[in-house]
């Protein structure tokens, strides 16, 4: 099969898709380079255009190549080429089930998990639903005609898209003016609206190995100057720290590994996922699980996979082989 890395996606998380690009490339060099564009077509792209890319995270990435069609064309191409896709996307419908239903009518083998699991936890009220059927917490969730009753009864609420990555629109709700943004927010998409849960920020991933094997790596204990881990948080702000593993007892350190692992599970994830928790007074607290975490050289994944002493290039090649064993089912 030809192995193609396909980045970028017509969503707000392109640009972190094209730094992943980046380190998934330098990883396998040897594979081919696809990027989705925001207006749906598709771009052959040469290694040194993505490589030269200084700013990923901040200026949006031109392929500079002639168009290979709408995504649906360049994923028939993959059909009649043999291509095997290495997804290095995130969000929208690169991560909600949509492009991967899309691959699988088409039997082009993808990374990562398959259309339902990840459409499943894309819906972050219905994965804590399932979540909590493997007996993982998660806060109680306050709609938005309770949203002034519950700031008074909680505090501090936090709201952020329901069916998206929380890199973007997440909000602080800490006064009656944050409401009023979050109404805002919610008129053109679904929000979901929890509690402000005080507690250590902590992500956990878990790996599928081609053998069968299934195993929590790690988990990372992440600190932010202001307490919000969104996209400046994430990406640009020097000020985040990001500790692997955790500075965590032993005890808190076996509940993550354990309610992360019960959440893949439960939400039928493959090859690989990270969930996020708040670490309260409580224990874990789950927040969502992420179906294509960031794979960029600064990500949480590749940070966790190296404390557990993995290669990021083995990890790679193993999610290749269980992406060509699936497709053969």
């Amino acid at each position: 099969m030809r192995i193609t890395i396909l980045f970028g996606g017509t969503n707000k998380e392109r640009l972190v898709s094209v730094a992943t690009a980046q380190a998934l490339h330098a990883a396998l060099p040897e594979a081919d380079l696809w990027f989705w564009d925001a207006d749906d077509s598709v771009h052959e792209t040469r290694p040194e255009t993505l490589v030269k890319h200084s700013r990923p995270f901040e200026d949006p990435f031109k392929a500079g190549t002639p168009s290979l069609g709408p995504i649906g064309q360049a994923l028939d191409r993959a059909q009649v080429e043999d291509r095997l896709l290495v997804l290095g996307l995130h969000g929208g419908s690169a991560e909600n089930g949509e492009l991967q239903a899309m691959c699988e009518v088409r039997q082009v083998p993808f990374t990562g998990s398959d259309s339902a699991s990840s459409h499943l936890a894309f819906d972050k009220t219905a994965a804590k639903r399932f979540a909590a059927i493997a007996g993982v917490t998660s806060p109680q969730g306050i709609t938005l005609e309770e949203i002034e009753a519950a700031l008074a009864h909680h505090g501090r609420l936090i709201a952020k898209p329901a069916r998206d990555g929380s890199s973007y629109g997440l909000i602080f709700v800490n006064a009656k003016q944050d409401i009023v943004a979050v109404r805002n927010a919610a008129k053109s998409e679904e929000y979901l609206i929890e509690p402000l849960i005080a507690g250590i920020e902590a992500t956990c991933g878990v790996l599928e190995r081609s053998d069968g094997t299934v195993l929590s790596l790690p988990p990372i204990e992440i600190v932010t100057a202001d307490g919000g881990f969104d996209y400046a948080a994430k990406y640009l702000l020097k000020s985040t720290q990001e500790i692997c593993p955790g500075r965590f007892s032993p005890e808190i350190s076996g509940q993550i590994m354990d309610l992360a692992l019960r959440a893949h599970r439960a939400l039928s994830c493959s090859g690989y996922s990270r969930t996020d928790f708040i670490v309260s007074d409580k224990g874990p607290i789950y927040l969502e699980t992420n179906t294509l975490p960031g794979l960029t050289k600064a990500s949480l994944y590749p940070k966790a996979l190296k404390a557990q002493g993995i290669d990021f290039a083995d990890f790679l090649r193993d999610q290749i082989v269980i992406a060509e064993r699936r497709a053969r089912r």
